[in-house]
C-alpha cells in the first residue's frame, strides 16, 4: 500500500470509531440525539440498546481496516472498504439521509478507486 492509499484506510478506520463511540456511549445525549436526527431523548433510550449493536459493527469495520494496515494486505483493505461503500449506500437509503453517503460511501469509494488505479 503506498502513502495515499495507507492514509486513506486509516481516515476511514478513524471515521467508523468516531461512528462507533456516537452510538454505543454518545447515543442518549444531546450530541447523540442532534448526531442522528432522532426524535427526543425518550426515544434515545428505548433504541440505545440497538445503536450499540450498530456501533459495534462499525467497530468492525474499523478493526478491519486497521488490521488490513497492520498486515498490509491491499486485499482486506478493498474488502472492507468495499463493506463500508455498501454499509454507507444502505444507511443512505434507509434512512434517507444523504450526508452518510459524503461521511461513509464517499471516502470508501475513494480508497476502493485508489487501489483500482494505483
Amino acid at each position: 500500500m503506498n502513502y495515499f492509499q495507507i492514509s486513506i484506510v486509516l481516515f476511514v478506520a478513524v471515521i467508523h470509531i468516531y461512528i462507533m463511540y456516537l452510538e454505543m456511549v454518545l447515543w442518549t445525549t444531546k450530541k447523540g440525539i442532534k448526531s442522528f436526527g432522532l426524535k427526543n431523548k425518550k426515544f434515545a433510550e428505548e433504541t440505545k440498546v440497538l445503536a450499540a449493536n450498530q456501533g459495534l459493527y462499525n467497530g468492525f469495520l474499523a478493526a478491519g481496516l486497521i488490521w488490513s494496515y497492520f498486515s498490509n494486505n491491499s486485499n482486506f483493505a478493498i474488502f472492507f472498504l468495499v463493506c463500508v461503500a455498501i454499509a454507507g449506500l444502505y444507511g443512505a437509503y434507509s434512512t434517507k439521509k444523504n450526508r452518510i453517503l459524503y461521511i461513509q460511501t464517499i471516502p470508501a469509494c475513494i480508497g476502493i478507486i485508489s487501489f483500482l488505479i494505483l
